[in-house]
Parts: C-alpha cells; sequence; structure tokens
C-alpha cells in the first residue's frame, strides 16, 4: 500500500496523505487533484478502490497504424494535446510486425476503464481484417472518433480526407504538364483509403481520356522499400509520373528512379500524399497532396469530448479537402 501511495504521489506532484485522503475518499482535496489521483492509479495499472470503480477514468485510447510516417506522430500530437487540455490522458498505442495487437491493447483500455478512444487508421480501414473488437466497442458504448476512413457496418464518426479531391489534384497538375503515362502506387488491396484513390483515378482517366491500364497500378505496404519497388514495375511499364499514396511510398519511388539511371522530374515526376515533416528539405523537394491534418484533429478532439459529454453525435464522415503543394520533384513530361 505504501509503495503504491508513493508512486501515485510521485506521478501526480502532491503528498502520499493527500492520495491517501482521496482513495478513502476523505474531505480536503479538490475535485482537479482527485481526479488526477484516479488517472494517474490508471495510469500505474493500480486497481481503484471498488467504491471509486464506477466511474470512467479520464483516459483516451488513441490508436496509431505505425510511427514511421511522420504524419501519424503530428496528428497524434495534436489530438494528444487537445485531449489534456480538456483534462484528459492520452493512452498511445502503435501497431509494430509482431507486436501487441489492436484487440490486446483494447483488452488493456477496458480493463483500465478508459473513457473514449481515437483510432488514427488501424484495422477498420482494411476491409478484410478483423473488426470483432470494433464491435465490442460499439456495444459497451464507448465513445470513439474515427479517421481516415468509415465502416460501414460500425456506426462511429468518422474524420476523412477526401481522397476523391486529393487524386484529382495530383492527376490534373501531371496532365497540364503534359504527361499521359501515369501510375499508382496505393496500399493493400483491402485497404479503404486506397480503394478510394482508385475509384478516383480511374474516374479522372475516363474523364481526361487519358489510360489507366492496370500495368500502371500497384498495391503495396506503407513504406518506403515497398515504394520503391512497386515503382520499379511502373518504370518497366513505361510510365513518366507516379501518383503515391503516402509520402514514405514517394520516397522509395524517387530512390527507385535513381536506381534505373533516371532523374526526378526530368525523366519522372513523383508526387507524395500527406505532406509531412521535411518534404521540403528532401532532395528534390517533394510535391505532394497535404493532408490538413490541424482541422481534423480539432474536429476530432470536438467529436470525441461531445461524446463523451454524453451528447450523441451522429455516425457521419467529415470529409476535409486537402491540397496541391507544388515543389521540384514534378515537371513537365520530357519530349
Amino acid at each position: 500500500m505504501s509503495r503504491r501511495l508513493a508512486e501515485v504521489a510521485k506521478q501526480v506532484g502532491v503528498s502520499e496523505a493527500t492520495v491517501s485522503r482521496v482513495l478513502n475518499e476523505k474531505p480536503g482535496v479538490s475535485d482537479a487533484t482527485r481526479q488526477a489521483v484516479l488517472t494517474a492509479l490508471d495510469v500505474l495499472g493500480y486497481e481503484r478502490p471498488s467504491k471509486l470503480r464506477g466511474e470512467r477514468a479520464r483516459l483516451v485510447g488513441l490508436f496509431l497504424p505505425e510511427l514511421q510516417n511522420p504524419i501519424f506522430p503530428a496528428f497524434g500530437e495534436l489530438v494528444g494535446g487537445g485531449l489534456a487540455q480538456n483534462g484528459y490522458t492520452p493512452v498511445l498505442c502503435t501497431q509494430s510486425a509482431g507486436g501487441i495487437t489492436e484487440a490486446d491493447y483494447m483488452e488493456l483500455l477496458l480493463q483500465q476503464h478508459v473513457s473514449g478512444v481515437v483510432f488514427v487508421g488501424g484495422q477498420y480501414t482494411q476491409q478484410d481484417a478483423s473488426h470483432e473488437h470494433y464491435l465490442r466497442l460499439a456495444e459497451l458504448k464507448i465513445p470513439t472518433v474515427l479517421v481516415s476512413a468509415p465502416v460501414a457496418h460500425l456506426s462511429f464518426p468518422t474524420v476523412s480526407t477526401d481522397d476523391a479531391v486529393a487524386i484529382e489534384l495530383a492527376w490534373n497538375h501531371l496532365v497540364q504538364l503534359g504527361h499521359r503515362e501515369i501510375g499508382l502506387v496505393l496500399g493493400p488491396a483491402d485497404h479503404i483509403p486506397s480503394r478510394r484513390k482508385l475509384e478516383a483515378a480511374r474516374a479522372n482517366s475516363e474523364r481526361t481520356g487519358i489510360p489507366l491500364p492496370e500495368s500502371h497500378i500497384v498495391h503495396s505496404h506503407y513504406n518506403l522499400e515497398a515504394g520503391q519497388a512497386a515503382t520499379a514495375r511502373l518504370l518497366t511499364a513505361g510510365v513518366t509520373a507516379v501518383i503515391c499514396a503516402s509520402d514514405p511510398l514517394a520516397l522509395g519511388a524517387i530512390r527507385a528512379v535513381r536506381r534505373a539511371g533516371l532523374r526526378v522530374p526530368d525523366d519522372v515526376s513523383v508526387v507524395g500524399f500527406d505532406d509531412s515533416a521535411l518534404m521540403n528539405s528532401i532532395d528534390p523537394p517533394l510535391t505532394t497532396v497535404r493532408q490538413p491534418i490541424e482541422p481534423m484533429g480539432r474536429m476530432v478532439i470536438e467529436l470525441l469530448v461531445a461524446q463523451l459529454s454524453g451528447s450523441v453525435v451522429a455516425p457521419e464522415e467529415y470529409l476535409f479537402e486537402p491540397e496541391l503543394v507544388v515543389r521540384a520533384s514534378t515537371g513537365p513530361v520530357r519530349r
């Protein structure tokens, strides 16, 4: 008991006597301090006294698919900061190959009486993945917000970048530069945002009269190496420009072009997606479609806090319009 008191007191920055008063429901402690002590118990993995277990912890699970793409830590920082400003403690849950699964994370969070959950990408974006743990969240009525893509059979509010607009911006830019052989490097075939991008590309192909054969479409994993391998295939198909579904994929595309003895953008133009950190500092600076993560982050907080306050939030998708940031990785097609 004394060890628990000491650890919680240190975590909150109060005396052990104050922690003891909270645990024993004694007067003389402010609501803010009382809540901070209860949250510290949850964070440190201690069970609340039985008489205090009825309350939900002011913890919010913040799921990020990975940290290699700088866009996800940036989004996590925005949402985590917004949660803290509203009196909630974000608990970061990240995915890694062979590591703890989303479902395992959910069990841990539910044991800690988590108040809500934010998913910034995850298994719900893959149509063929298991969605059982999301169904459980819905059954338990845990306030939840999804980012990136909705799930048809789950009634969660969703905040997304408009993939159709993103592709239209990139496609029009390359067409204006004279490109007629445009390739796509997308995520996995069952990845909902990638499916949306592919549908939009086909629509733009039809609209502009520029063919998009299957040889110009490659599905891959979301990392630099996969982007390099995918682009190497596209180069053999004769593309002069590549639209990528993320900035790391675009960095891989640039590497593939160089490995083939070609130059960006003189021989092949490359467009990314995200406008993550340092994309204006690489060589050449990357033309990319910027996700508006600041307004999206604010909407995520608004939707989650409304649910946490007891309001009913419609399970709609809120689409945010991206913008094209033109830098030096795109140029006129070589005649």
